[in-house]
């Protein structure tokens, strides 16, 4: 190795950041998913606790998020290795976008899944018939986070590809 700073030194820095980035949004918009949503559960519960277990469907979705966030982090973090192949800052930066971009959709996701999710579950106690259309809503919000995941495999995939070794 080179005692010349390229730069490259500080490329695991920004694959780790990427890493963190893609659980931490993630799971902050699973936390605030669950927790809007939860609470309209629990006012539901108290005017119609035979509807609980059919509502506590966006708590699940919510809890999804996480998870999209906890794959980004393990493909990133199984991807930096500097010892074995070396790591460029195209590297870090493709890690780090990666990150982002999942960590960021599944916030964005989970703020919608928590507000429809609360709004969802108390018009569906007062009007049944509204349940089919809560879940589309649901469906599509979800398919925010799912988009992001798939952006950031395309991503991170992309990390090991800028200089021929």
């Amino acid at each position: 190795m080179s005692s010349i700073f390229s730069g490259d030194e500080t490329a695991p820095f920004f694959g780790f950041l990427g890493a963190a980035a893609a659980l931490v949004f993630s799971c902050m918009g699973a936390a605030y998913g669950t927790a809007k949503s939860g609470v309209g559960v629990a006012s539901m519960g108290v005017m119609r606790p035979e509807l609980v277990m059919k509502s506590i469907v966006p708590v699940v979705m919510a809890g999804v998020l996480g998870i999209y966030g906890l794959i980004i982090a393990v493909i990133i973090s199984t991807g930096i290795n500097p010892k074995t192949k070396a790591y460029y800052l195209f590297d870090g930066y493709a890690h780090l976008s990666s990150g982002l971009a999942c960590g960021l959709a599944g916030l964005s996701a989970g703020m919608a899944i928590g507000i429809v999710g609360d709004a969802g579950v108390r018009a569906n106690a007062q009007q049944p018939k509204l349940f089919v259309g809560m879940i589309l809503i649901l469906i599509f919000a979800e398919a925010l986070a799912l988009y992001g995941l798939i952006v950031g495999i395309i991503l991170s995939s992309r990390a090991g590809q800028s200089r021929a070794d």
